[in-house]
Parts: C-alpha cells; structure tokens; sequence
C-alpha cells in the first residue's frame, strides 16, 4: 500500500530552501550549486543528491552517486509534477497559501 508523504519547502534568508516534514521537523534542505543546478542535503547536512535543468524536462534529480533517480515537470495550475525512472507519477508540488511549496510524494 503506498502512503503519501507531505513535505513542507520554505526558503531561507541565505538564498537557500528549507524542507520539513508534517509535523515541522526539519528533514533537510536544497541550496544553489556552484555549477548550476541545486544540491540536496539532509536534516545532517550529509548532501543525498543534485537536480540539474533537463533537455526534455525542467529537472532531472540524481542521488549522490549521480545515478538519475527521476524528473520533475511544470502541469496545468501551477503543479510541478515529478515522475520516477521509469515515468510513473510519484507525487506533485505546488504553492503553499502560507508561504512556500507543499510537496506530495508517493512513500513506497
């Protein structure tokens, strides 16, 4: 049975993005990379991976072994909808009223 997970993404004063669970514990954060792209870090500051531009779409994310994990779309409405290697849906980000991006993700 998937269970879907809820990620809370605020930025930061420091030009970075701060992720949090439901419950408001930090889980990580994303922060500008110095090639391009952004890194991915947990809530240990151990970097778990990068997302890059894609040709065919607007983000391509990899682990920290560079493998491609899946990529992320722009859909109607304002939704960014992210898709795993082999182009399943796995869940979709939007605008929160508040303040930032409410992520939904498929937890298998």
């Amino acid at each position: 049975m998937d269970v879907t997970k809820k990620i809370i993404s605020r930025p930061s004063i420091f030009g970075w993005t701060n992720h949090y669970d439901e419950h408001g514990k930090k889980i990580g954060e994303s922060r500008p990379g110095i090639f391009g792209g952004v890194n991915h870090y947990d809530a240990q500051g151990h970097k778990i991976g990068h997302s890059t531009p894609g040709l065919l779409s607007d983000e391509v994310h990899y682990d920290n072994h560079g493998h491609k994990v899946g990529h992320s779309l722009k859909g109607i409405f304002g939704y960014e909808n992210h898709y795993d290697n082999h182009g399943h849906k796995i869940g979709s980000t939007r605008d929160n009223i508040l303040f930032g991006k409410t992520t939904k993700l498929k937890d298998k």
